[in-house]
Formats: structure tokens, C-alpha cells, sequence
């Protein structure tokens, strides 16, 4: 991943030295025709796809940009910082705690509902207490 960001920078600085040697004409016309193939693609793509070193690339030259230019972007402040909120969560992901009671196991399932059907009898108390005298601490209220 970094390595294809390295290779990015690189191009373009190879193109901005290739720049320097054409003429102001043809800088213009290159600046004219990209910005009309530019407006072309905004009236047909809803939503661009960018990888994350584009997206790196694209918001470290915004800001060597005025505020006209900048304005034109498809990128806003919240688009930014919704970017730095991906890299952050993708960074600092944990594994949530559930909240509450841990499950019971399934073999426990199983017996709690074997003792209930034999037993219609007996409330969850006494199926508690039945499962405690086997050795299997469970609460009443889990059964």
C-alpha cells in the first residue's frame, strides 16, 4: 500500500518537471481541455471510487490550491475528515464486549429444555437448582 503512494508522488513530480519545459500555450490548452473532460465526468459519475493513496495524494495538493479551485473539487472539509475517520476506525479497530449476560452453551440449552419438557412441573428455580446438583452453576433467571 505505501509503495503504490511512493510510486503516485513520484509520477507526479516526474510530471511537474516535465512540465517545466513546455510552453505557457500548451499549458493552457492541457489546462482547458482537462477541465472540460473534468465537467464531462462530473455530469456522469455520481460518486468517484478512490483508493486510499489517491485519496492521500489528492488531499495533500488541495491545499496548495486557492479557495476558487479548491471550491470545485469533488472533495469538501466533510469529505476530508470523513477520510480521516475511515483511516482512523480501519487503525484502531477492537473487537466489541457485548453488553449483558454471556450465552449459555448450547449442550446447556439443550439440557435446560430436556429438564423442562420432562418436567412441566418444576419452575425455573428448581431447574436451576436440578442443573447446580449436577455441577452446572446457572442462574434462575437464565433458565
Amino acid at each position: 500500500m505505501t509503495l503504490r503512494l511512493v510510486y503516485l508522488i513520484f509520477c507526479q513530480l516526474s510530471a511537474w518537471i516535465a512540465l517545466l519545459a513546455r510552453s505557457q500555450a500548451s499549458k493552457t490548452a492541457e489546462i482547458l481541455v482537462l477541465r472540460h473532460q473534468v465537467s464531462a465526468l462530473r455530469r456522469q459519475v455520481a460518486r468517484p471510487q478512490l483508493t486510499w493513496a489517491e485519496r492521500a495524494l489528492i488531499s495533500a495538493l488541495a491545499q496548495f490550491l486557492s479557495k476558487a479551485p479548491r471550491r470545485q473539487l469533488f472533495l469538501t472539509p466533510s469529505t476530508l475528515l470523513r477520510w480521516h475517520t475511515d483511516v482512523i476506525t480501519r487503525r484502531w479497530t477492537i473487537k466489541r464486549q457485548r453488553s449483558g449476560r454471556p450465552p449459555s452453551s448450547p449442550s446447556l440449552r439443550r439440557v435446560i429444555l430436556r429438564l423442562t419438557a420432562k418436567n412441566p412441573g418444576w419452575g425455573h428455580r428448581r431447574i436451576a437448582a436440578e442443573l447446580a446438583g449436577m455441577g452446572r452453576q446457572v442462574g434462575a433467571s437464565t433458565v
